[in-house]
C-alpha cells in the first residue's frame, strides 16, 4: 500500500490548473526559496534513507491526494518496473511522478535507486540554482528585482527562462544519475539499466522529461466533448532514424535477429551482445562508448482544462493497449483509486488473449487525475490492490510479495510467436514512417509505440538475479 498522504492545502497556484497563464512565481523562478523547500532535502543522505517514510510520496501499489498507482510482476522472473507519486514535491501544488523499467540482471536494482535517487537530484539542482541566484547582485533574469509581479503576456522571455531552467534540471539530474550509477560500489550496471519517464506538476505547467521507451500520454477532451489520447513521449528506440544514426556513428551496431524481424537492437561493434531494444537507458555502460546515452528529452506543456488525467506506465502495458484503449480503460474505471489497477488487470487479459505463447512483461502504471480530486473511499477498496509487486523496505533491499507466481531467474532467452498478418502491418509502418522521415515531431512519432508488436526482452539472454540470492 502507499504511505501516509497528508491533506495539507494547496497554494495559490493550485487555483490556476484551468489552463490560466500563471506568474512567474508559480511558474518556478521564485517558488525555489529557502522557506518553501521541504526539510527533508537539508541532508541529501539522510533523505535517501528516509524516503520510505516521508508523507506525500507513495512508490507501492495504492493511491494517494490526486492518483494511483499500481505494478504487477509478469512472467518473466522478478518485477523490474519501480514508480513514485511524489505530492508536495519541492513546494505544494508540485507533483512528481516517474515509472522506470529495468532490464539486465541486476534492472530491478537500477531502476529502484533511479526511482529513489532521480527526484533529490533534481531538487538539488533547483537548490543549487536559488543559492547561486541569491547569492549574487544580478539574478539570473538580468536582475530585475520585481521579478515577481511581471506579467507573462508582457515578458515573452519569462517562460523561455522557466523553460531553460527546468530543461537544465532535468538534463543535469538524469547525467548526475547515470554518473553515481557508474561509479556505485555494490551495483553492477555493466549490462543492466533502467528506462524511465519523469513529469513534474506545478499549477498548469507540465515539465517532462525521459529516457527509453516507457511512455506518457494525456487524456483530453475535443471540441465534440469526446476523449481523445495524446502522446506526450517518444519511445526512444534503435529503430529511430536519428537514434539508429548516433549509434552507428559511435560504431554501435543496430540490426533484428531473424526470429524478431520487427526488433531493432543495438550491439557492440566485436561481439553480438547484449542486444538492447532501446537507444536511451539509465546503465548499460557496455554500450555508452558506442552510441547509447542518459541524455533526457524535454518538453514543456501548459495544461488546460481540457486535459483531464496522465498515465505514465512501463512497455508491458503498450506492448498490448493502444494509447486510445488506455485512455478509454482509465476514463471508465469505476473508481480514480482502481483506475491503475484496472489497467494492469486489462493488459494481463490482453497478454494471454492475444500472445497465450508470450511470457507477459512487468507493468507498472501512474494515473494523475489533474483536477486534483480522488474520491473519498472506504478501506475495502484500498484492500483491492494485489501485492504482485516487488517492494523495497527501509534498507533499500528487495521484498518480493507471495503472489503464486514464479520469480526465478530465468536463463533461458523468452521467445515471442507473431503472425504474418502483424509482420506485415509492422512493415507498412515503417514504410510510410520512413516516407515521411524529414517532418518528424514529438506528435508524429505515435507510430513508434509499434502497437502491439514488440513483445520481447530488452536484452537478449540475460537472465533477472534477485540480491536476496547469495551468489558464488
Amino acid at each position: 500500500m502507499g504511505g501516509c498522504v497528508s491533506t495539507s492545502n494547496h497554494s495559490s497556484c493550485s487555483s490556476r490548473s484551468n489552463g490560466e497563464r500563471v506568474s512567474p512565481e508559480c511558474l518556478g523562478i521564485r517558488m525555489f526559496t529557502r522557506k518553501r523547500i521541504r526539510k527533508t532535502f537539508s541532508d541529501p543522505v539522510t533523505t535517501l534513507q528516509q524516503l520510505s517514510s516521508i508523507p506525500n510520496r507513495i512508490f507501492k501499489n495504492g493511491k494517494s491526494r490526486t492518483s494511483c498507482i499500481f505494478t504487477q510482476q509478469g512472467r518473466k522472473g522478478i518485477n523490474q518496473d519501480a514508480m513514485v507519486v511524489w505530492e508536495d514535491f519541492m513546494a505544494e501544488d508540485v507533483t512528481f511522478c516517474g515509472v522506470f523499467d529495468g532490464h539486465g540482471p541486476h534492472g530491478h536494482l537500477v531502476a529502484r535507486r533511479v526511482r529513489d535517487a532521480l527526484p533529490l537530484k533534481l531538487v538539488s539542482f533547483l537548490q543549487s540554482f536559488d543559492s547561486k541566484r541569491n547569492g549574487s547582485t544580478a539574478n539570473c533574469c538580468n536582475g530585475n528585482k520585481k521579478l515577481d509581479v511581471v506579467d507573462p503576456d508582457k515578458d515573452g522571455g519569462m517562460e523561455d527562462k522557466v523553460d531553460y531552467l527546468w530543461r537544465e534540471a532535468f538534463l543535469k539530474s538524469y547525467k548526475a544519475m547515470d554518473k553515481e550509477l557508474r561509479s556505485h560500489p555494490n551495483l553492477d550496471c555493466f549490462c543492466s539499466g533502467s528506462t524511465a519517464v519523469t513529469l513534474v506538476k506545478q499549477g498548469s505547467n507540465l515539465f517532462m522529461g525521459y529516457i527509453g521507451d516507457s511512455r506518457a500520454i494525456l487524456a483530453s477532451k475535443d471540441s465534440n466533448d469526446s476523449m481523445v489520447a495524446v502522446q506526450l513521449t517518444v519511445d526512444l528506440k534503435p529503430d529511430l532514424p536519428k537514434e539508429a544514426e548516433r549509434i552507428k556513428r559511435c560504431k554501435g551496431r543496430v540490426f533484428a535477429l531473424q526470429d524478431e524481424p520487427e526488433v531493432q537492437r543495438v550491439w557492440l561493434p566485436f561481439d553480438d551482445a547484449p542486444g538492447l531494444a532501446m537507444a536511451r537507458a539509465f546503465g548499460d555502460f557496455c554500450l555508452k562508448e558506442y552510441g547509447v546515452i542518459s541524455v533526457p528529452e524535454f518538453s514543456h506543456r501548459i495544461l488546460t482544462e481540457r486535459d483531464k488525467f496522465i498515465v505514465l506506465a512501463s512497455d508491458g502495458v503498450w506492448d498490448v493497449l493502444s494509447n486510445e484503449e488506455v485512455v478509454e480503460i482509465v476514463a471508465s474505471a469505476p473508481t480514480r483509486a482502481s483506475a491503475a489497477r484496472i489497467l494492469v488487470d486489462s493488459a494481463a487479459r490482453e497478454w494471454k488473449t492475444k500472445y497465450p505463447t508470450s511470457k507477459m512483461d512487468d507493468c507498472a502504471v501512474v494515473c494523475l487525475f489533474l483536477d486534483g480530486k480522488m474520491e473519498s473511499e472506504s478501506d475495502n477498496e484500498d484492500q483491492c490492490f494485489s501485492s504482485a509487486t516487488l517492494q523495497s523496505n527501509h534498507s533499500g533491499n528487495a521484498v518480493e510479495s507471495d503472489d503464486g507466481q514464479n520469480s526465478e531467474p530465468s536463463l533461458q532467452r523468452n521467445f515471442t510467436v507473431r503472425s504474418a498478418e502483424e509482420n506485415d502491418t509492422y512493415k507498412r509502418m515503417v514504410a510510410e514512417a520512413e516516407a515521411n522521415q524529414e517532418a518528424v515531431s514529438t506528435e508524429d512519432l505515435n507510430w513508434l509505440g509499434l502497437e502491439g508488436v514488440t513483445r520481447v526482452n530488452s536484452l537478449v539472454q540475460l537472465p533477472r538475479f534477485s540480491e536476496e540470492r547469495p551468489r558464488p
